[in-house]
């Protein structure tokens, strides 16, 4: 399949800039979640938008859940569109688990990337006793929302819409996100959701030699406060910016905070 057509491939921007701005999405949402961060950056920046296969406009039969069953397909796909544009001194710039997507196609090709930006991202969910890591999730918890997610998707959607969103001021907001995880395929949903929320890269951390900004926020519910301060920790050289809004989306909820977060490091 066209790469362009499975990643549903996006250029904006400036394409004559010496620079390139990658964005990459979480689960259940697609590119058009960046859409009020890009007047900030059109001018000056060469601009590629994508979406992560199963998600928004990509064609259904470019998911796998084989290859998707892990991180590595994705990551795979996101060195796949750097080399098939071109990209060039490319910060990417990833929220939730394309945080993680990034970094780890940062330390696999790592002349495909400049600088790394991980907004509301997390190395591992599930919390690790042993190791004295907190994740946020309990194997208990976890197992209860995968069991939400498949007694009841569409109740479900509604729900973690206005836990992860957190802006009752806005409940448009927490609509749109419902709405977006209603769109998707309830078998990929879940599939992605169980590669995500299993996922441990805490080894991938001391790898990154890129500099890197982490980008969170207040009351996140899938990534508390104490995931970003141990990504600064393990990531050496990083820089990590509170924005000032609550829940999982900033770009969506305060995209003036996050502009500016991203004009201090880029």
């Amino acid at each position: 399949m066209d790469i362009t057509k499975k990643n549903n491939i996006r250029i904006t921007g400036n394409p004559q800039a010496s620079q390139t701005l990658v964005f990459g999405h979480g689960l259940g949402i697609d590119q058009h979640s960046f859409s009020d961060l890009l007047p900030a950056f059109e001018h000056d920046y060469r601009i590629v938008l994508y979406d992560n296969a199963g998600s928004g406009n990509t064609d259904p039969s470019s998911y796998s859940p084989l290859r998707y069953a892990t991180m590595n397909g994705y990551v795979t796909d996101l060195t796949d569109i750097l080399e098939f544009v071109g990209a060039e001194n490319t910060t990417f710039i990833g929220h939730s688990v394309s945080g993680m997507i990034g970094l780890m196609a940062a330390n696999r090709k790592p002349h495909l990337f400049d600088r790394l930006v991980l907004m509301g991202s997390s190395p591992r969910y599930l919390n690790d006793p042993a190791a004295f890591y907190t994740g946020g999730f309990d194997e208990a918890a976890l197992e209860a929302l995968f069991e939400t997610m498949h007694t009841n998707y569409q109740a479900w959607a509604i729900g973690f819409s206005l836990l992860a969103m957190r802006n009752p001021e806005r409940p448009k907001l927490a609509e749109d996100f419902a709405s977006s995880l209603q769109r998707l395929r309830p078998d990929i949903a879940i599939s992605v959701a169980r590669a995500i929320f299993l996922l441990d890269h805490r080894n991938e951390l001391s790898k990154v030699n890129k500099p890197t900004l982490i980008i969170e926020t207040a009351n996140d519910i899938a990534v508390p406060a104490v995931v970003s301060e141990y990504l600064e920790k393990n990531i050496r050289g990083s820089k990590r910016i509170k924005v000032n809004t609550e829940g999982h989306f900033p770009q969506i909820s305060a995209p003036g905070e996050v502009i500016a977060a991203l004009q201090s490091f880029v």
